[in-house]
């Protein structure tokens, strides 16, 4: 029998992971390299040359690749992404204001066309002129293109012929609404695609990093990619739907795999007593949240908050004891800075520590993320000009800006993923204190000098030395942290009006305050801490929550390993409904079908139901997938009689992804 090895890989925000998996022997090797944001292939290159060094196994005997990665997920959180053009077709400028459409599109532009169709798939007449007319100029001001029709789940013509158009006149990429969603509900459809469309260019930048390196080591095997859901599809199809990738399910799998028990994720995965099965994870049956968008891609029952190593300090020093926020934004450590661009970094903080005083942008740098030229389209003159100032070595603030008015220009760059602010952050604080030693300690101590330098509303320092506002950086990432587990698990217990963050109750709890009155609270079940850091920042948390935190031997490697031990799964739904006495249309899964008969109807669903599904995980690399069919049959009885309303038919297929040579 010939022996498989399966390469699995995630890129994050600061690390790309790597390791080397047998089904028999679990983890061979494993590897970590900085993730290089301005060429992911470098990262990349240098995580997989070490793992294979390291494993001693031939690239021949490499069967598959599987990727995961959060860079998706890291973009929306922080409000990132390419600008994209939505093009809404049937519907009108009222229906922004739902699902939260609006504030994501903020100043993307939006393009209205007549058209679009019914329930039961009739068209209204497509007009294509608005497009016509204002396709030159947004071909190019946007990077990439998202399209939503009125009912397009049940007929989606006029997005393909709009796709179609936009595809003949520019060659950016286009994303449709009913390619991502079968479900109804235009507005958040459209919110999924546009958020969709501005993924693309980031994820299909990885996609060709990782598939040019497996050209170069001649490893010629499959690559897959984690979904929302778990499941592994092809690389083509994660090129297509990015934002499938920005909810993966590889950390849970893979601490399921470490621990031997099924989880649930919050970004700290927290572990149910008892589960329906170990290899299916329960799915949030309204789409999952992401950077506070309510979507529709299938995804595990999650929440996913912007909080980590490398989040935003933010001090407010209004008050008489100075507060500490942190997150949600992502910055460089100032430490990790330091390590990546060398004395420039240390020389821009030390001149600032000369100062005789204090400077408002005092420890912040700004430097490219690298991405290509063309990503920067439609920047406003404030914007490009600002863009054009800054080099691909760090910048500082203090240098740069020349208006405070220039800061919100800054947010948007970064907001458009073009720059990264440098800053101090809790992997900083972890130096000063000795407790992680990978990047520049100097950098980091030179920041949190500069930060204490800051007084309160009394006057004061707002710290007595840097290992003081060390501290209390990492004592609020405990508390924030403690605070979104609880806002994850309380509404599994009921307590959906409990906010963690402003209850009185919880915050006597978790400080064990004392008095005549004491409140305690913790979970009934582990915590699994997840991640390269876990060992320094999760014990703590589990002490705030008194319960017993378990790190995985591999837990910094968790996503690499859960990238390899998924299944390729499809689902496809099929729809009947009755528009008139007597007559039964077919819609979803290919061109819409009328029917005089009911149960002819319902064969005929059932059987494009099934094909579909097994197609489409065939084309996702599925080996012998099995299939499963679920009916869902709307039809009361209406003054005695069966009215059928809407009949759906679900079919999933699944299997393991098959392996190269094999």
């Amino acid at each position: 029998m010939t022996l498989h090895y399966l390469l699995g890989i995630d890129t994050g925000g600061t690390y790309t992971d790597a390791v080397l998996y047998s089904e028999t022997q679990g983890i061979l090797a494993k590897a970590k390299a900085l993730t290089t944001r301005h060429d992911l292939a470098i990262g990349i290159a240098e995580a997989l040359d070490k793992v294979i060094e390291a494993s001693g196994v031939s690239v021949e005997a490499i069967g598959l690749v599987s990727l995961s990665t959060t860079l998706a997920t890291n973009a929306l959180v922080e409000g990132q992404g390419g600008r994209a053009g939505l093009v809404m077709i049937g519907f009108g400028p009222d229906d922004l204001k739902r699902d939260g459409l609006s504030d994501a599109l903020g100043s993307d532009p939006v393009i209205y066309l007549a058209g679009g169709h019914d329930v039961h798939g009739t068209e209204t007449p497509l007009d294509l002129a608005p497009l016509e007319k204002a396709l030159p100029e947004l071909s190019r001001t946007v990077s990439s293109f998202a399209i939503a029709g009125y009912f397009a789940v049940r007929n989606p013509s006029h997005e393909d012929r709009v796709r179609d158009f936009i595809r003949a006149h520019c060659p950016l990429p286009v994303t449709c609404s009913h390619e991502l969603s079968s479900k109804l509900g235009g507005p958040r459809r459209a919110l999924t695609t546009l958020l969709n469309a501005r993924l693309v260019s980031m994820i299909d930048r990885l996609v060709g990093a990782c598939e040019d390196f497996l050209t170069r080591r001649g490893i010629d095997a499959p690559l897959m990619v984690v979904r929302g859901d778990g499941a592994l599809i092809s690389a083509a199809e994660a090129r297509l739907r990015p934002i499938e990738t920005s909810v993966g399910l590889a950390s849970p799998a893979g601490a399921r795999h470490l621990t031997g028990a099924p989880c649930r994720r919050s970004d700290i995965a927290v572990r149910p007593p008892m589960w329906p099965s170990p290899k299916v994870a329960r799915l949030d049956a309204d789409g999952a949240v992401v950077g506070g968008y309510r979507t529709m891609v299938e995804a595990v029952a999650m929440r996913t908050y912007g909080l980590g190593g490398d989040s935003e300090v933010r001090i407010d020093d209004r008050s008489m004891n100075a507060r500490i926020d942190l997150g949600p934004r992502r910055l460089v450590p100032l430490s990790l800075a330091a390590t990546l661009y060398g004395r420039p970094v240390i020389d821009i903080l030390e001149r600032q520590l000369r100062a005789a005083h204090m400077g408002r942008h005092d420890g912040r740098l700004t430097v490219r993320t690298g991405v290509p030229d063309h990503l920067a389209a439609g920047l406003a003159a404030q914007e490009a000009a600002l863009f054009a100032r800054i080099g691909s070595g760090p910048v500082a603030l203090d240098q740069l800006m020349t208006a405070t008015s220039q800061l919100a220009t800054l947010d948007r760059l970064v907001a458009r993923g073009l720059v990264h602010i440098c800053g101090i952050t809790p992997s900083d604080a972890m130096h000063v204190l000795g407790r992680q030693d990978q990047w520049d300690r100097e950098a980091a101590d030179l920041g949190l000098r500069l930060a204490i330098r800051r007084k309160n509303g009394a006057g004061q320092p707002i710290a007595a030395s840097p290992e003081d506002l060390a501290q209390r950086i990492v004592d609020r990432l405990t508390r924030q942290s403690a605070e979104v587990i609880l806002s994850a698990v309380l509404p599994e217990a009921g307590l959906t009006d409990v906010d963690p963050a402003r209850s009185l109750l919880i915050d006597h709890a978790l400080r064990r305050q004392a008095g005549i009155v004491r409140f305690a609270l913790s979970l009934d079940r582990p915590l699994v801490g997840l991640g390269a850091s876990a060992p320094v920042y999760y014990p703590a948390i589990g002490d705030m929550l008194s319960v017993a935190c378990e790190v995985p031997a591999d837990a910094d490697v968790a996503n690499a390993v859960g990238a390899v031990v998924g299944r390729v799964r499809a689902t496809v739904t099929v729809f009947v409904t009755a528009p008139e006495d007597g007559i039964f249309m077919l819609s979803g899964a290919g061109d819409g079908r009328r029917f005089t008969d009911e149960e002819k109807a319902f064969e005929a669903a059932r059987d494009r139901a099934g094909e579909a599904a097994l197609e489409h995980a065939r084309q996702n690399g599925a080996a012998d997938a099995v299939l499963a069919l679920v009916e869902e049959i709307d039809a009361p009885e209406i003054d005695g009689s069966r009215k059928l309303v809407e009949a759906r038919f679900i079919a999933t297929a699944s299997g393991r992804p098959r392996l190269a040579h094999g």
